[in-house]
């Protein structure tokens, strides 16, 4: 029996490191999912809010991809798909964009990919040379370390609570000129906001206008990385487009993320699809066949199946929207009745996906053990150990981490409605004792 110690070739290792990464850090969600898992070990209650995932028990994947899915496991399709996609898959992926998007995209615009962040990545290894510039909003989800793995420039634009936090033309045009990518999510992870048909029209609009100036100046042209993985999930009020639905002229110019794991609850069977100009889908095809970052054949095989259902597909849909908004709701009126009593909070009203924007204003508070809530960190812990509430700061998210105005993330994927009712109460009495 060899029996290695735990930290064995640390040293070896370190020395050998390259500078990429080193520049990698550590996501500070998983830090706080440590400790909520600490809290549950020890036998306390925890609402868990951190998570961009979805309880199986109370979000689980719909039964019609659930059956496909066994059935393609027991017809032994097992083996490696084909580095663009199943077929069929590509097919009811095309389908299912031109029903709920109305736009015809031709079958080679399409790649199936292991979840959303294969396409992220590619569109930053392929379209950004290292030193290059991406321009990205803050919040917003991972594009830090993207740009890190791929050491490139960014230029992070701080968005507005009166926007919801999403991005819009004004804010991000002037850092565009030498930008060579661009990244929008909506509806957005963290906020919870989403982008109004306006402002996308302005985003297509402006790709067109500067890319024709590229043109006419021999420059490499402007790309959009459009992160639409929670298109399904908007609320009364709120839609969801592509800038392509409303400006097709700048098609050439737009990547799309999407997938399975947030409109059908279904992240952990990893499927997503790329779609944009065949040519760069392409080359997506061509680097993630040697990343190996394959949707799994059964899960592609399964997924076909239930994409072609449309009935079933949209009663799904509505069905999901209603639950979410539900959870959300209890949250925000929860949220909603302490600022109405005078207390130091705020949140935006639900509009899609499954987050909520939530506001904190305890920073310099005193605690009742005689300490002082310094930062947005302090009071982030403080309301895991006095109210059983875990948020994450939108500092995970790319916001500046002295920002005392104390926004952060909630998200109603692991936490049922009851149980955000029953955290409203410790919640109240946790700001309550504060000085």
């Amino acid at each position: 029996m060899i029996d290695l110690p735990a930290d064995f070739g640390s040293a070896e290792t370190e020395r050998a490191l390259t500078s990429m990464a080193d520049a990698m850090r550590a996501s500070s969600i998983l830090t706080i999912a440590n400790q909520i898992r600490e809290k549950k070990a020890a036998g306390e209650t925890v609402a868990n809010l951190t998570v961009g995932d979805f309880a199986p028990e109370l979000f689980p994947i719909p039964s019609g991809l659930r059956k496909r899915l066994t059935a393609a496991i027991q017809a032994g399709d097992t083996n490696y798909p084909p580095p663009a996609g199943m077929p069929e898959m590509r097919q009811a992926v095309q389908g299912y964009v031109e029903r709920t998007q109305g736009m015809r995209y031709p079958l080679d615009s399409f790649a199936i990919v292991g979840g959303g962040r294969p396409t992220l990545y590619a569109a930053y290894r392929l379209l950004v040379e290292p030193g290059e510039l991406v321009v990205f909003p803050v919040p917003s989800w991972n594009n830090h370390n993207y740009r890190d793995v791929c050491q490139v420039r960014v230029h992070e634009v701080p968005c507005r609570a009166e926007d919801s936090f999403q991005p819009t033309v004004d804010l991000l045009r002037p850092h565009l000129r030498e930008a060579r990518l661009f990244v929008l999510n909506t509806p957005q992870n963290p906020s919870g906001g989403v982008m109004p048909h306006k402002e996308v029209a302005r985003f297509g609009e402006l790709l067109v206008e500067e890319n024709k100036r590229r043109e006419q100046v021999g420059e490499k042209p402007l790309f959009l990385l459009y992160d639409q993985i929670y298109q399904a999930i908007t609320f009364e009020g709120y839609s969801h487009y592509s800038p392509v639905q409303l400006v097709p002229e700048c098609a050439p110019s737009v990547i799309h993320a999407d997938g399975l794991s947030k409109n059908f609850c279904a992240t952990g069977l990893r499927c997503g699809w790329a779609f944009g100009p065949p040519r760069f889908i392409k080359k997506l095809s061509a680097l993630l066949t040697h990343v190996g970052a394959w949707a799994p054949k059964p899960v592609q095989v399964a997924a076909a199946g239930w994409l072609n259902d449309a009935p079933a597909v949209d009663a799904w849909a509505a069905d999901l929207n209603a639950r979410a908004k539900q959870a959300l709701d209890v949250l925000a009126d929860g949220i909603s009745a302490l600022q109405a009593d005078g207390l130091p909070v705020e949140m935006i009203r639900p509009q899609g996906a499954i987050y909520l924007s939530l506001r904190f204003d305890l920073v310099g508070r005193g605690t009742p053990q005689g300490e002082t809530l310094e930062d947005n960190e302090a009071v982030r812990s403080y309301l895991l150990r006095e109210a059983g509430l875990a948020i994450v700061p939108f500092a995970a998210f790319g916001a500046d981490e002295a920002d005392r105005e104390g926004w952060s993330r909630a998200s109603v994927g692991a936490a049922s409605p009851d149980e955000l009712a029953r955290r409203m109460p410790e919640l109240r009495r946790a700001i309550e004792q504060l000085t």
